[in-house]
């Protein structure tokens, strides 16, 4: 009974491990980073886009570990509260601190050019487009709640791993090819975008609801309920956070080149 309570503990802490340090890593790396950037460059790193960036890792640190996370294995309802913050939430609050461009800011000439280059390979195109990042996105979890996957992530360390990684990149993936906070070399149109950003939010608003009637395996019904209620309004309220962000992109996109600039020298004029 000892020796399984203890494989127990060690498998919830090298979990805890292998979820934590990516993001403790790239917290680190952000931070230096802007120094750097910082005594290089006249004009400063915004702390608006540093704040976003230490928010987003709290949240998405609070989905994988902690009360919340270890709640979440026996309750669906905590599951889907870190589907939430993980998925959809924290991916946002990083994809606005705009990393990659304090990137390219930091690092000397010759690598901001190879970095460049490689953002504009045709893989990078292929993954960046939003059509393939919601098939990713949406469709993973359409996978994860309508078949055994669910059950086994419970059980099986790796998978629960493989699943939560899946489902930070996708969401984050998903949010940067629908809002261009960064240079990208393959920017697709707002109507397109649009359309794939239509379809993604039905689709995941309607998963919710198949939730609601059919719970996943394992899950009761009352879990269910609350858990595709949790998804559904919880999602609501981010998707519409990035439709307002991406409308007011396509309004800004939209006016005369010469309203434009009259804005432009109104402000810094």
């Amino acid at each position: 009974m000892g020796n399984n309570h203890s494989h127990v503990d060690d498998n919830e802490l090298i979990f805890q491990l292998v979820m934590v340090m990516p993001f403790v890593v790239a917290s680190v790396l952000y931070f230096v980073a802007v120094v750097v950037s910082n005594k290089r460059l006249k004009k400063q790193w915004s702390p608006v886009r540093s704040t976003l960036w230490g928010v987003g890792v709290v949240l998405a640190l609070l989905a994988v570990v902690g009360p919340l996370a270890e709640r979440a294995h026996g309750d669906f309802r905590a599951h889907m509260v870190g589907h939430v913050l993980l998925g959809m939430l924290a991916p946002l609050l990083l994809v606005l601190a705009t990393p990659m461009t304090l990137i390219l800011r930091t690092l000397p000439v010759r690598l901001a050019r190879r970095l460049t280059r490689l953002l504009k390979s045709l893989p990078m195109q292929v993954i960046t487009n939003p059509l393939f990042a919601a098939f990713l996105n949406v469709g993973g979890l359409w996978f994860l709640y309508t078949t055994e996957l669910y059950v086994l992530m419970q059980q099986n360390m790796i998978v629960h791993i493989l699943v939560h990684i899946h489902v930070f990149l996708a969401g984050y993936l998903f949010t940067m090819s629908i809002i261009y906070m960064e240079p990208i070399p393959h920017r697709l149109s707002f109507t397109y975008r649009s359309i794939v950003l239509v379809l993604a939010f039905a689709a995941h608003g309607i998963l919710s609801k198949y939730i609601y009637a059919h719970p996943p395996s394992g899950i009761s019904a009352t879990q269910a309920e609350t858990g595709g209620q949790i998804m559904y309004y919880g999602g609501d309220a981010i998707e519409l956070i990035l439709i307002v962000i991406f409308c007011f992109q396509w309004y800004k996109n939209a006016r005369p080149r010469g309203v434009l600039l009259q804005s432009y020298g109104k402000e810094y004029g």
